[in-house]
C-alpha cells in the first residue's frame, strides 16, 4: 500500500520552519510548485485560521481587498500562500515587520527565487530569512525508498502516485502545466514549445560541462538567448547549475559549471524513461545516479558552499563542500564496490581535502583508506550530516584486501 502525502512527516522540515519563525519576522518558503510548501505551512497554522491567506483562493483575495486593515490586528503567525500574484504586499509586510514590539510573524510561500520577486528581495531585505524547499527526500522516505524516488522523482504527487504509468502522466502533466501556465502567470515571454525544446535538451546535456554554443546551434537561437533559458529554469528550482571551483595550481582546471535536472523524475520525463527497465538501459544512468546522489547530499549538507572541480588532464570531484573551515569531496558512483582511483588523490593532495567520501548504491559501509570512505546513498536516510560531513577523522582500521561484496 502506498501512503498518502498526508501520512509522510516531514518533522525536520517543520522544526525549521519554526526556528526560523522564532528569530525571523518574515520567512520565505520557497520551492518549485507542488512540491510540499503548502502541507508545510499547513503544519504550522491551519488552513481555517484567520491568519491563513491562499491567494488561489477568491474568498483570500477578498479578505486582503484592504490589506493593512485585514494584515494589522493578526497576531501570532500569518501565512501568505502565492505571495507572487499580490507583489503590492511586500511593502505592507516591511511596515508591519518593523513594528516594536513584534505582533505577528509572517511565513509568505513561493514558486520562484527571491531574484525573480524583485520587490521581497528590495522591500524586505535584512529582514528576510529564506528557506528553499525541494519535495520528499530520503530522509523523509527512508531507506527502502531508494529505488522509487529515484526513478519518479520527489514531487509528492509523483512519488505517491499508485502506479508508474500515473507517475509518469502526473509529472507529464506537471511540464505542461509549467510551462503553459506558471512561466507566463510570472511575466516571462518565452513560447512554450521552445522552452519545452530546450529543457529537453537540457535533459540530455545533464550532469555534463555548460557549454552555450552547443544548444544555441541545434536550435538556432543567440547564446545569450540560451543561457536566458537556462537562468530562467534555474530560478524556477528546475535546473542546479553547480559551480566549478578553481584555485592557484600549476593546472588548468575547468571553470565553466555544470548542469544538472534538479528532480530525478522530471529528467526520466523528459528523457522518455517510462519504466525500471528504461532507466537500468538508458546512457544517462550514471549521469541520472550523479544528479540524484548530488541533490541529496545537498539538503542533508547544509553547506557554506557546494562546487565541483575538474582539470583539463582528467582529474575530477563531483562535489566539493565548504563547511565551517572544512572541505570535503564527494564522489559519486554507480558501482557495486568503488575503489580508490588516481582521480581520487590528486583531489584529495590538491584540494587538501579533510574527507572524501563516496556514494555508492549497495548497502554496505567500508574504509578505502585514511579519511576515504564509501558510503551507501541509503545512509542518508538517517538524516545525519556526518554521514558525509564527519567533524574529525576516526580512528579506522586498514582497508581489507578486496571490498565487501554490495549486498
Amino acid at each position: 500500500m502506498v501512503p498518502s502525502s498526508a501520512m509522510i512527516a516531514r518533522p525536520h522540515l517543520e522544526n525549521t520552519l519554526r526556528a526560523a519563525l522564532s528569530r525571523s519576522r518574515v520567512v520565505a518558503l520557497i520551492g518549485p510548485r507542488q512540491c510540499g510548501k503548502t502541507t508545510a505551512a499547513r503544519e504550522i497554522l491551519p488552513l481555517d485560521s484567520p491568519g491563513y491567506f491562499d491567494l488561489e483562493d477568491p474568498r483570500s483575495l477578498v479578505r486582503l481587498g484592504e490589506p493593512m486593515t485585514e494584515l494589522e490586528p493578526l497576531r501570532g503567525v500569518v501565512v501568505i500562500d502565492e505571495i507572487r500574484r499580490r507583489p503590492d504586499l511586500f511593502p505592507i509586510l516591511r511596515v508591519l515587520a518593523d513594528r516594536r514590539p513584534a505582533r505577528a510573524r509572517f511565513l509568505i510561500l513561493g514558486s520562484a527565487a527571491p531574484s525573480m520577486l524583485r520587490q521581497s528581495s528590495e522591500t524586505l531585505a535584512g529582514r528576510l530569512e529564506t528557506i528553499t524547499l525541494a519535495g520528499f527526500g530520503i530522509d523523509d522516505l527512508g531507506a527502502t525508498a531508494v529505488a522509487r524516488h529515484w526513478r519518479r522523482g520527489g514531487f509528492p504527487r509523483a512519488y505517491l502516485a499508485r502506479t508508474e504509468a500515473n507517475s509518469a502522466r502526473w509529472r507529464q502533466q506537471f511540464i505542461r502545466t509549467f510551462l503553459e501556465r506558471d512561466v507566463p502567470q510570472l511575466g516571462v515571454r518565452i513560447a512554450s514549445p521552445a522552452l519545452l525544446r530546450f529543457w529537453t535538451m537540457l535533459a540530455h546535456y545533464h550532469g555534463g560541462i555548460w557549454n552555450a554554443a552547443e544548444p544555441a546551434r541545434s536550435l538556432i537561437l543567440s547564446e545569450p538567448t540560451v543561457r536566458q533559458y537556462l537562468n530562467l529554469l534555474t530560478q524556477l528550482f528546475m535546473v542546479r547549475q553547480l559551480a566549478p571551483w578553481h584555485e592557484n595550481l600549476k593546472k588548468r582546471q575547468v571553470k565553466a559549471p555544470k548542469v544538472y535536472l534538479r528532480d530525478s523524475g522530471l529528467l526520466h520525463s523528459l528523457l522518455g524513461i517510462k519504466t525500471e527497465t528504461d532507466l537500468r538501459r538508458h546512457p544517462k544512468l550514471g549521469a541520472s545516479w550523479e544528479g540524484y546522489v548530488i541533490e541529496e547530499v545537498l539538503k542533508l549538507a547544509d553547506a557554506d558552499e557546494a562546487c565541483f572541480w575538474r582539470t583539463h588532464t582528467g582529474a575530477e570531484l563531483d562535489l566539493l563542500l565548504f563547511k565551517d573551515g572544512r572541505r570535503y569531496g564527494i564522489e559519486v558512483k554507480h558501482q557495486d564496490a568503488p575503489t580508490m582511483t588516481a582521480s581520487m588523490r590528486i583531489a584529495m593532495e590538491d584540494l587538501r581535502l579533510d574527507y572524501l567520501t563516496i556514494i555508492y548504491p549497495g548497502r554496505n559501509a567500508y574504509i578505502l583508506s585514511s579519511g576515504v570512505r564509501v558510503v551507501p546513498l541509503s545512509d542518508l536516510a538517517k538524516g545525519d550530516p556526518e554521514v558525509i560531513l564527519p567533524r574529525r577523522r576516526r580512528k579506522e582500521r586498514r582497508p581489507p584486501t578486496s571490498p565487501p561484496p554490495a549486498s
